[in-house]
């Protein structure tokens, strides 16, 4: 009979086998220590674009149409023309006439001088119709549409630049790039601005994500991405960008990267190499590939070269046009009474002063990275795994060629006497990277004396003194870094406000006392629907800008139905005129273009920034005027009075506070702390929006007696 009883046995869970070990690093720099535990933390792609991408949305909202700080590194007389002007007159406001048929127009976008590409501008288009699709008609959603849009696409060239340095490079190096790339204000400011040298930098963060990568015979992918990517940025961005590929082109050419070659084939190999980019070259100017061996990234980056810049401008012209060869022949080859120099030059010290500003303690350590290399190349040369195949190239020399190129665009911008923050964009991202290696290397010179002094590697790899210090410069550049954004804020951002303020405050008064606001009973506020100012058009207003037309954010910032013109002031340059909305002739190639508009030629246009009288209107033909005064140190002159203390004329309807560089601490102005102790130190004067009361008064009471009447 069997038993009833029942046994439990308990056996151990069986023993998984370890994970493997992730396979070491086999980038150019070698890690020493902690070689066989876990990898350094780095962030994903995907990670790395969701951080970059928060930051840059805040770059997006509350960074400045401005990229120079005029009482350091910028003509405090303005008989330049400052950069931030350039961005305004020659791109946002073609990108409006484009939108909307009205804007600014520079001699530039003549076609008698055509040096501003119709086909760039062009690009930025879809996100304007798209902001408008999406959120009606205000010019105000379009404007930061623009500006997501050119954020979202640096997210993504600085997220694969960073992915490409961790992997190809050092996990180490890549995290010290990434964070240098978030926090930096210089980054903070490129990433949005509408600009050329901006696209540029783009495109060579993304060539340099291929370029990285060891060149061999049988890595096309690199040469073609690479020369496309550096392409891409010199036709449809700036043609000058292109000096940046040139050690890429050196070591395309003449170094073995990861080919072995002997002397008998050294010909042979040569030949290929050679071949092979000169194909690279004709592939990116013809655009003729085989693009299914291809990821989907490499699809979309052929097809962005597609854009056919030639024919774009051509037709926007209205003539065969050639935008990049322009540029290159007005500042190069302009002639002694013409060039850039026309606009202002700077002293040698420039560039060096602007990248403190906004790279701080980051630029002695891109200018070190060399002279690290080679330090390292004799006091650790370990990590350069510096035992190579035979007939290989070094990664010493590797590295060297991907430090150069920020040196060699820094030599060639100083070496020229006018000077423009803009100008340094595309060198931004190669000068974060620079310093990350520099950074990294000396980590390795402190974790070499370490073990020399206490023959131990293993205490070397159990101390925190290493992360201790690459935390420390990390921590404190981006504090730096955040000084220096919230001084630009703090300090410059008044004329942004100052449109805002007209926007939202003075034009619903002005509907309101009209009774041109509609009235909702009942709604809550939150149900509301927004004011809408078309009705404004009625009022036949006019917004003016005097000495402070340079900084004027752009006529996307002010609404429909209000014109904007010009005061006469003591600069005697050449302001813009106003684009020409002229129909399409009958039978013309002008009839398949947007605006026919930009291919005709404008009066009293000239390229030696001769001023036009014709520019400018009576100021007592405005009603609203923009304008700066300094009270505490108050400077007038026949052609720039004081109309802000003229309380007979004007009312003063918004006022902010806005830096006086002149009277202010270099280093006060320069960066933001709070606290009155700092603050002090710096002098404020009133960036106001002015109405003139009787020209107001008197508009105000017509448009209330046609509402009266029922003709509004």
């Amino acid at each position: 009979m069997s038993s009833s009883t029942q046994h439990i046995r308990l056996r151990r869970p069986a023993t998984k086998p370890d994970p493997p070990a992730p396979p070491r690093h086999t980038g150019i720099l070698q890690d020493q220590l902690r070689r066989a535990q876990r990898r350094p933390w780095t962030p994903s792609f995907s990670l790395a674009v969701r951080i970059l991408m928060l930051v840059r949305m805040f770059g997006v909202m509350y960074s400045n149409i401005d990229d120079c700080d005029e009482g350091i590194v910028c003509n405090a007389l303005l008989q330049k023309t400052p950069s931030s002007s350039v961005l305004v007159y020659n791109f946002w406001e073609p990108l409006h006439f484009l939108d909307r048929g009205s804007g600014f127009q520079t001699w530039e976008t003549s076609p008698m001088y055509s040096i501003r590409s119709w086909a760039y501008i062009l690009l930025h288009l879809p996100p304007v119709r798209l902001a408008a699709a999406l959120l009606g008609a205000e010019k105000r959603p379009a404007f930061f549409a623009v500006r997501m849009f050119l954020s979202a696409v640096c997210v993504l060239a600085e997220a694969s630049f960073y992915k490409v340095v961790a992997d190809k490079i050092n996990q180490r190096v890549g995290r010290y790039l990434f964070f240098m790339l978030l926090f930096s204000a210089g980054m903070w400011n490129a990433s949005a601005a509408f600009l050329p040298s901006s696209f540029a930098m783009y495109m060579t963060m993304f060539a340099f994500s291929f370029a990285l990568d060891r060149p061999s015979y049988g890595n096309s992918r690199r040469t073609l991405l690479a020369t496309v990517s550096f392409a891409v940025g010199a036709i449809i961005g700036w043609p000058f960008a292109l000096a940046l590929a040139i050690p890429f082109v050196f070591e395309e050419l003449f170094l073995f990267g990861a080919d072995s070659v002997t002397p008998l084939v050294y010909r042979s190999w040569l030949l290929k190499r050679w071949t092979r980019l000169f194909t690279a070259v004709l592939c990116a100017s013809l655009v003729f590939v085989n693009i299914l061996k291809f990821s989907l990234y490499d699809i979309v980056l052929i097809h962005l070269r597609q854009v056919p810049v030639i024919g774009v401008d051509s037709l926007a012209y209205g003539r065969l046009t050639i935008v990049p060869w322009n540029i290159v022949q007005y500042n190069i080859f302009g002639g002694a009474e013409r060039g850039p120099d026309l606009y202002g030059t700077s002293p040698w010290n420039y560039y060096f002063l602007n990248l403190i500003l906004n790279f701080n303690i980051l630029v002695p350590l891109s200018l070190l990275a060399l002279p690290a290399l080679l330090v390292t190349y004799f006091v650790d040369n370990k990590r350069l795994g510096i035992i190579k195949p035979e007939h290989e190239s070094s990664p010493f020399t590797m590295l060297a060629i991907r430090l150069l190129p920020f040196y060699l665009w820094l030599g060639i911008l100083t070496s020229q006497a006018h000077k423009e923050e803009r100008f340094m964009f595309p060198a931004y991202p190669l000068l974060c990277f620079n310093a990350a290696v520099t950074l990294y290397l000396m980590r390795g010179w402190q974790e070499a004396l370490f073990i020399k002094i206490t023959s131990s590697p293993y205490r070397a790899s159990q101390s925190l003194l290493f992360a201790r210090f690459t935390l420390s410069v990390l921590t404190a550049t981006s504090i730096i870094s955040f000084s220096r954004i919230m001084a630009l804020w703090h300090y410059y951002h008044a004329p942004m406000t100052a449109v805002w303020a007209f926007e939202t405050k003075e034009l619903p008064r002005l509907l309101n006392v009209t009774g041109l606001i509609p009235t909702y009973s009942g709604i809550p506020d939150d149900e509301t629907p927004r004011i809408d100012l078309s009705p404004i058009k009625h009022f036949d207003l006019k917004l003016c800008v005097a000495k402070e037309w340079h900084r004027f954010p752009g006529s996307y910032l002010v609404p429909d139905g209000v014109s904007i013109e010009f005061v006469k002031s003591e600069f005697s340059g050449l302001l813009p005129g106003h684009f020409n909305n002229v129909p399409a002739e009958v039978n013309s190639t002008s009839a398949l273009w947007l605006r026919p508009g930009t291919s005709h030629v404008p009066d009293n246009q000239n390229d030696l920034n001769k001023e036009e009288p014709s520019r400018y209107v009576n100021v007592n033909s405005c009603d609203y005027l923009i304008d700066l005064d300094f009270p505490s140190h108050p400077v007038g002159t026949d052609l720039e009075p004081r109309y802000a203390i003229d309380a007979k004329t004007w009312d003063r309807v918004f006022c902010k506070s806005f830096i006086d560089v002149r009277h202010s601490r270099l280093l006060t102005r320069a960066f933001w702390v709070p606290g009155e102790t700092w603050q002090k130190s710096n002098e404020f004067g009133d960036y106001c929006l002015l109405r003139n009361k009787e020209l107001v008064d008197k508009k105000e009471i017509e448009v209330k007696g046609r509402v009266g009447r029922g003709e509004i």
